[in-house]
């Protein structure tokens, strides 16, 4: 299955690569991605050899995070026949195991938390 089909392609455009390696995003895809000027561009290599971009939207990232999000994401493209599905059973074993928690996950961790 190509790329194209495996993620619903909506829009294509083409830009010319210059002798410093530097190109033009088209305006269909600034448009698309709602790039405004400083805003900052991400490139994921598909096995393939096909390029994904998009716009990277937190400026503060988290190093660990990411490689581990890279890591599942990539675990998840390259294994998709280990995916299942979240069932009503195991929905259910969440709401169990979290009830009566309240979490604020904008709240700072107290000392005890650290």
């Amino acid at each position: 299955m190509s790329a194209s089909a495996t993620w619903g392609i909506k829009l294509e455009a083409e830009s010319k690569v210059t002798r410093r390696f530097q190109t033009t995003i088209p305006a269909a895809i600034r448009k698309a991605l709602n790039l405004t000027e400083n805003d900052r561009i991400q490139y994921k290599v598909l096995p393939d050899g096909q390029v994904v971009i998009s716009r990277q939207l937190e400026e503060h990232s988290d190093p660990v995070i990411n490689a581990f999000l890279d890591f599942v994401e990539a675990d998840m493209f390259n294994n998709p026949e280990n995916l299942q599905p979240l069932t009503l059973a195991m929905h259910e074993k969440i709401n169990v195991l979290t009830a009566g928690i309240d979490a604020d996950l904008n709240s700072p961790l107290s000392d005890d938390d650290e």
